[in-house]
């Protein structure tokens, strides 16, 4: 026996048991015998399972069994195995098994198995009445009690032509079902049942039950009714209708009925008798009943009136206060052979008092008078008198429509927009007729129905506050009053508000006078607008506004200071008001012209630069002039040969001086000479020499022949030109202080070309440019006027 204490050997299992291990190996399902098998054998399910484990002791395994999907069987078990026994196995047991075994939390489930049992039991089919009369019920049964399950049943009839007509088909109740059955068809015919059972594979249906032949009777219980005297009859008089069954059997009752309205019931028959009434007319149902079993028979009365039902009219059919109007009871129908005109006394009631006694009543119509009014027709004939009631005529009293009043939805009109009037009485029973007119517009109506309804006009814009005299607003609440009407002028007393026209933009100074550093005005104006009007100046440079301002008059203006060069562009406003109608001027460009004290400045400096300039082409001018005038004051060129005695060729030119042309104190002498001194004063005296000097005249002097045995000249000049002068009498005379001497320095052919030409005599300007030459390229050496010697000539 264990020692140890019976806590310490609990913990010890739960210990085992928290930290045992285990597997499911498999899980195996078996049927037997194996599918598919015939309805009624037995089938026997067994569920095996293998686990692997360490030793637990009374380990347990919970078995479920499903078919289909649902479960049928569970068991939970210490065993690896579970039975399962289908005895005897029916059709409602074929499907899909599968075995799903749980050891702790683990689980495992085995492979589907298919069981198909085969066959349906054939049903019974018990009946309660073999031979019913026509629309009789009896009630009949069928069964199948060995299946299992909902069995759906069918109940059928052949006829004797052999036709199959289905009778009836009941819901899913088990394997037996009890319903009732009537059959209308008189004559002999066939009746059986049926079943099917629904499946998860698809429906299955049994053979027909037994046939049972029934023999359906004729139920001869229909009623017979007569209306005595008449169906036809006056009001007054008394009917009597008579229903009865003929032969009829056990148990049967007859109703009377009019209108779904049971008016006597007896057995078997029956007579009713009834004064006709003005509402009788209709039709009569007798009606045979036995069992379920019922027959019946139809008769129409018409019941003739002695004289119509009353009826109240009002005058006029539209009452106002202060009207008088008359209330009139008669009747359109009646029958002179049965009674007379004279015996129908009438009567008039307001809320069942009576007021007259006489067809008619009349009153003047106030508040007090409305109310519900009808009136009685009393007459007598030889057998009944009667009393006739009209229906309700109700009296309501109308107020007449008081003069509308015309105003502005929202009291603000803008010239040039849609708007909206009403058009309201305060005063008038409803329904009220508006109709509002206007010269430009089609009559447009509203009719106000109900309290809170309100007449309300789109209206197309105006643009002139003239234009609202022209409206009119008729309110009528009756077809034989006049309507009332109110004029337009009563829309000058709302707010109405006028646009600003098209802005224009002025500016002060003009946009053509603005320099730098003045002041701007800008101003803008509109011809039209209610005040205040809204300014809003833009300059096209900059994307905010200028300025904007509002002015309770048609113009504003907006102050630029100092204006510079960034102010430049153009210039436009916009204009605006209550309207909300903003509307821009055009724009207007400025150009800044340049400050006064700038443009003087420039001008100056223009001035001065022009004179700077004048002055230095003067300068200029005047030393190539001076510088000319040196050069003419040259005395004398020589050009000496190289050799020792060398050929001088001298082109001597020579002066002559026409007596007639030349002064006597200047005859023998060149305006070229100049005094030994060489002093300023001559210098002048040759600038100033106011004569024109006569002009030179070239002779070409051919030179001597060169002694060929001599040593050759070194060539520097092909030619040597002298001047001389000649005096009146043709000697040739030097001028004072010296000769001048030319030497030109060209080669030979050139020489003799220039010598030819020189001697045409057109070379007064030979001078001029070849002194020019000889400044720049050979040194004019000047004779002094003591000795007249020429220098010698350079080497070249």
């Amino acid at each position: 026996m264990d020692s140890r204490p019976p806590n310490l050997m609990l913990l010890l299992l739960l210990t085992s048991l928290l930290h045992s291990s285990y597997t499911i190996d498999t899980v195996g399902l078996t049927i037997l015998p194996r599918s598919p098998v015939q309805s009624g054998t037995p089938v026997t399910l067994r569920c095996q399972v293998r686990v692997s484990h360490d030793r637990i002791p009374h380990l347990t395994q919970s078995f479920l069994l499903r078919r289909d999907d649902v479960v049928i069987n569970s068991s939970t078990t210490t065993a690896d195995s579970f039975m399962y026994e289908l005895n005897p196995a029916r059709a409602a047991d074929s499907g899909i098994y599968e075995c799903q075994v749980a050891v702790k939390n683990k689980s495992r489930t085995s492979l589907r198995q298919k069981l198909d049992v085969k066959g349906l039991q054939t049903p019974i089919l018990y009946l309660s009445n073999t031979s019913p009369y026509a629309d009789e019920e009896f009630t009949a049964s069928c069964s199948a009690p060995e299946e299992k399950g909902s069995l759906i049943f069918h109940f059928s009839q052949r006829l004797r032509n052999g036709n199959v007509q289905s009778i009836k088909k009941l819901a899913p109740t088990g394997n037996s079902a009890e319903t009732t059955l009537i059959l209308r068809g008189i004559g002999d015919s066939l009746l059986y049942c049926d079943y099917e059972v629904n499946l998860v594979s698809g429906v299955r249906r049994s053979n027909s039950s037994n046939s049972i032949t029934m023999i359906v009777r004729e139920l001869y219980i229909i009623p017979i009714m007569n209306v005595l005297p008449s169906t036809d009859v006056y009001e007054g008089e008394v009917i009597e209708v008579v229903c009865k069954v003929i032969n009829p059997p056990q148990n049967v009752d007859v109703f009377l009925t009019r209108d779904r309205t049971i008016l006597k019931q007896a057995p078997v028959g029956l007579s009713h008798r009834f004064t006709a009434q003005e509402g009788d007319s209709g039709e009569l149902v007798c009606k045979a009943e036995w069992g379920n079993v019922q027959k019946q028979t139809y008769k129409t009365i018409r019941v003739k009136e002695l004289f119509s039902k009353p009826q109240l009219t009002v005058k006029p059919v539209d009452i106002f206060e202060g009207d008088r109007f008359q209330l009139t009871c008669s009747v359109s129908v009646y029958v002179p052979e049965k009674i007379t005109n004279a015996s129908i006394r009438f009567s008039i009631y307001k809320h069942t008092v009576k007021i007259a006694s006489s067809d008619t009543y009349r009153t003047v119509a106030q508040p007090s008078v409305n109310g519900n009014y009808t009136c009685k027709a009393h007459a007598s004939s030889l057998t009944h008198s009667f009393i006739k009631e009209s229906q309700t005529v109700v009296v309501k009293v109308k107020v007449p429509v008081s003069t509308p009043m015309l105003s502005v939805v929202g009291r603000t009109l803008v010239l040039g927009k849609r708007f909206r009037l009403l058009c309201h009485s305060d005063n008038g029973t409803l329904p009220i007729t508006y109709t509002l007119r206007h010269p430009e517009m089609l009559p447009e109506v509203l009719v106000v129905n109900m309290p809170g309804e309100r007449a309300i006009f789109n209206c197309p814009p105006i643009y002139k506050t003239s234009e609202l005299k022209n409206f009119l607003c008729h309110a009528k609440n009756s077809h034989s009053r006049h309507p009332e009407v109110v004029l337009g002028l009563q829309l000058l007393r709302s707010d109405i508000i006028e646009p600003v026209s098209k802005p224009v933009l002025t500016m002060l100074p003009g946009p053509g006078d603005i320099s730098e550093g003045q002041d701007l005005t800008v101003f803008c104006s509109v011809q039209r607008g209610t005040l205040p009007v809204s300014f809003t100046w833009y300059h096209t440079e900059t994307e905010s506004a200028l300025a904007s301002k509002t002015f309770n008059k048609l113009e504003g203006s907006h102050n630029i200071s100092n204006v510079q060069g960034e102010h430049r562009g153009g210039y436009y406003c916009e204009s605006t008001n209550q309207a909300n109608e903003t509307k821009q001027s055009l724009t207007i460009t400025i150009k800044v012209k340049i400050a006064v004290w700038k443009k003087g400045l420039i001008v100056g400096v223009i001035i001065i630069c022009i004179l700077l300039i004048l002055a230095l082409i003067f300068i200029l001018v005047f030393k190539r002039r001076l510088l000319l005038f040196k050069r003419r004051r040259t005395g004398e060129l020589s050009v000496k040969s190289a050799s020792t005695k060398a050929e001088r060729l001298s082109l001597t030119q020579v002066e002559v001086n026409d007596t007639a042309n030349v002064t006597p104190g200047m005859i023998g002498k060149s305006v070229w000479s100049e005094h030994a001194s060489g002093s300023e004063s001559e210098d002048q005296s040759i600038v100033t020499a106011p004569e024109k000097l006569p002009e030179p005249r070239y002779t070409e002097v051919q030179p001597r022949q060169t002694d060929p045995d001599r040593a050759p000249v070194k060539k520097c000049t092909d030619t040597v030109y002298s001047e001389v002068r000649k005096s009146k009498q043709g000697a040739p005379e030097q001028a004072d202080g010296g000769s001048l001497e030319y030497a030109e320095l060209n080669h030979d052919t050139h020489h003799r070309h220039s010598a030819d030409q020189g001697n045409h005599g057109d070379h007064p300007t030979v001078q001029d440019d070849y002194l020019d030459e000889i400044d720049d390229s050979v040194q004019i050496p000047i004779a002094d006027h003591g000795e007249g010697i020429p220098d010698p000539m350079p080497e070249c």
